[in-house]
């Protein structure tokens, strides 16, 4: 079968079987019990079990240690007793007079509330504190934490501060000050001086705030009256500048001359109109002066009316003399010459009323523009004086307001010095600190210290199992190696301690350790349960790193297959470092190296029958270049011919992580096995070997976990290495029947 030939077989078989058989045969809920029904790998509950079961010493050190500092620490501490102190904060400060406090301490929310408490909190507070206790008590007091060490004593303010609590009351305005200290009675004390230095530090605060306010209130009064004099010296020098000495006469004077002079404009307005219409009428008739006289106004004059009535009766007089005389009589000459001079006398009147008309229409005209020049000229002192007025208006008010502000001022100086003197408290003592009683301490609290020490010991000791589990990346689970890794496991070789190495490479055959042996046939049954492997006849063994039993696992198991009958052939195809020789104690002159090279043929180098239905085949030496020697048209026609001749070919190659020997051979495999050596390489490198190995496209048969240490074997494999196995690993006389253990 040709190469190009194999890896078609191969993909189809990788692609149908494969993918199918990994994870119904050899799934990952196959060792440990790792994995469901969907075929998921993940850690469970019972994982975590035998991660702490197997660093359950550390656990138990850890408790152990940490139990028992918790109780030394608690049987060496020094009683502490508490006593505590209750002060009610007043909601509001009480009235004693209705004056304004310059420090409002009125209670309206939680915030003023943790106000109060923090200043409870406060170093003023504290350092009130430590300045009232003197004398015998201080010394009292510093007795307990006094090292002895004169360069350097002790603080009280550091103590103080480390002792005290200061707990608000839920829901209530009442605060609790407790303070702890091995003298009973010191402890109390303190705790009174808390709430007492507490009410006096407010009073304090109060009364230093209201005469600093009044200091700068008084400041605030010089300035004012000074702006106060020179404001009304400003305005004086105005008055007397602009004539505003009495300004409200003033104004009325002003204003009674503009109505006078407006009433005056309207009057001779409404004159020269009325002249103006007769002014027109005598324009329009000025050629005619009878027509003149037919005006109204002109005909109503008493002397024209008189005229032309006295026209009128001359007329009729001439008309009847003229009747009875003709025009030359004498009485007809002195009748026309009355009537003509009548006439000229009317047309005199007529001419002066116009001439009269004429003088009173220039005259109207002038009072008009007279009384328009001295209204103009009034509103211009009246404009003048508003202006004036505007400004002096501005100057009294700015006057009035700093008068105002400097009553202001001056009153709430007078009522801040007032509320100075008033002892008005915004808080009042409840209940006074009482010395404990007698081993009423409450520090050290023994029950919560050893719960406390019994909770971390196990906390700790977890935390620890834990760390230690985080840190160590080895493989040494089913699941690190089916899940992590993602090979499925196939097969568990327990660990072997003090054998020879030919007895191990032969373990299978000489039943050395029929634990070993049971372990070789188990995964014998499990290789020929899966198709793939069951039909593979080329099988490559390796591993991640040197020394994880690649060439033990390729001899046992190949002397397993032989044992049951198979034509088995090993070919050691590690050039670099061989060992299949020196596991089975045969010569290395010659094998793959002459093949490939052509020296000699397959059967010159065969080294037939070493057991039972197993040959092999050397390296015959070291090669200077594996890489050109396992890539050869001459190795890849040895692995043909090997096929035909053999029921199973194992070839054993170098680690992956050390070279790329495995890789080359792997396209000439049926599949591969992966041999993994307990709780000795880690997961990373692991993975990485088993990725190179699956995208290959050439099936992996499963791993082999060697080396399983049978002290932790029930972690982690329960299933195949429980104690109560070993029943049934016997080995028969040879004398007679009667198995022996």
């Amino acid at each position: 079968m040709s190469l190009s030939d194999k890896e078609s077989r191969r993909d189809s078989e990788s692609s149908s079987n494969y993918g199918g058989n990994y994870g119904s045969n050899y799934g990952y809920g196959g060792y440990g019990g790792y994995g469901e029904s969907d075929g998921t790998a993940h850690r469970g509950f019972q994982d975590y079990l035998l991660i702490l079961r197997e660093r359950i010493w550390y656990i138990i050190v850890v408790f152990l240690v940490v139990l028992s500092s918790a109780i030394v620490y608690t049987s060496s501490a020094t009683p502490i007793y508490e006593s505590t102190a209750t002060v009610h904060i007043l909601r509001e400060d009480a009235t004693v007079m209705q004056v304004e406090a310059v420090v409002n301490t009125d209670i309206r929310g939680a915030e003023d509330l943790n106000t109060q408490v923090k200043l409870l909190e406060s170093a003023n507070i504290i350092e009130k504190v430590a300045e009232r206790i003197t004398g015998h008590d201080l010394r009292q007091f510093l007795a307990p934490y006094s090292s002895g060490d004169e360069s350097d004593p002790v603080s009280p303010l550091d103590i103080i501060s480390k002792n005290r609590k200061i707990v608000p009351q839920r829901l209530s305005l009442v605060i609790a000050i407790q303070y702890g200290h091995p003298d009973r009675a010191i402890a109390a004390k303190v705790a009174n001086y808390f709430v007492e230095e507490f009410i006096n530090f407010n009073n304090r605060m109060r009364i230093e705030e209201a005469l600093k306010a009044v200091d700068d209130l008084d400041v605030r009064a010089r300035q004012q009256e000074q702006k106060v004099e020179d404001l009304a010296l400003e305005l004086q020098v105005y008055r007397e500048k602009n004539n505003l000495v009495s300004l409200d006469e003033r104004r009325d004077i002003v204003t009674d001359r503009l109505k006078s002079l407006g009433m005056r404009l309207t009057q001779v307005s409404t004159e020269l109109k009325e002249v103006e219409v007769r002014w027109n009428q005598l324009q329009r008739r000025k050629d005619n002066l009878l027509s003149i006289a037919d005006l109204t106004f002109v005909a109503t004059d008493p002397h024209i009316a008189s005229l032309k009535q006295q026209i009128s009766a001359e007329n009729i007089a001439i008309a009847e003399l003229q009747q009875r005389y003709r025009g030359n009589h004498p009485r007809m000459i002195e009748a026309m010459k009355k009537l003509a001079q009548t006439q000229t006398e009317l047309f005199s009147a007529i001419q002066g009323v116009v001439n009269q008309l004429e003088s009173q229409y220039e005259a109207t005209k002038q009072n008009l523009s007279q009384a328009q020049q001295d209204l103009a000229a009034q509103e211009t002192d009246s404009l003048a004086l508003s202006r004036a007025s505007v400004e002096y208006d501005a100057r009294e008010r700015e006057l009035k307001l700093n008068e105002a502000l400097l009553e202001n001022i001056q009153s709430r100086m007078r009522e801040t010095s007032l509320g100075a003197t008033i002892d008005n408290q915004n808080a009042r003592i409840i209940d006074r600190a009482q010395p404990s009683a007698e081993g009423n301490f409450v520090s050290p609290n023994i029950i919560l210290n050893i719960g406390l020490g019994f909770v971390g010991g196990i906390g700790l000791g977890l935390g620890f199992a834990f760390f230690v589990a985080f840190i160590d990346d080895r493989v040494k689970s089913s699941f690190d190696i089916e899940s992590v890794i993602g090979v499925p496991l196939v097969g568990i070789i327990p660990q072997i301690k003090k054998m020879d190495p030919l007895e191990k490479a032969q373990i299978v055959s000489n039943n050395a350790d029929r634990q070993v042996s049971e372990a070789f046939l188990t995964l014998h049954s499990a290789l020929r349960l899966k198709q793939e492997s069951k039909n593979a006849k080329c099988i490559l063994t390796t591993s991640t790193i040197p020394g994880e039993g690649k060439s033990f696992t390729t001899t046992n198991l190949a002397l397993t297959f032989s044992a049951h009958g198979e034509k088995v052939i090993i070919v050691d195809c590690d050039l670099r470092k061989p060992n299949i020789h020196k596991s089975l104690r045969l010569e290395n002159t010659r094998g793959v190296i002459d093949i490939v090279g052509g020296t000699l043929s397959l059967d010159e180098v065969i080294l037939k029958n070493v057991f039972p239905n197993l040959d092999v085949i050397t390296t015959g030496g070291r090669a200077k270049n594996p890489t050109h020697v396992l890539n050869s048209r001459g190795f890849e026609d040895m692995i043909t011919e090997l096929r035909k001749r053999y029921d199973r070919v194992f070839v054993d190659t170098p680690p992956l992580a050390a070279v790329s020997d495995a890789m080359i051979v792997l396209p000439l495999m049926d599949g591969s096995i992966f041999t993994i050596f307990f709780n000795k390489v880690r997961r990373k490198a692991a993975q990485f070997a088993a990725k190179k190995l699956m995208e290959s496209n050439v099936p992996i048969l499963g791993a082999v976990l060697n080396g399983l240490n049978l002290a932790v074997s029930g972690y982690y494999y329960a299933q195949y290495y429980d104690k109560s196995y070993k029943d049934y690993y016997v080995v028969m006389s040879k004398k007679d029947d009667t198995p022996e253990r």
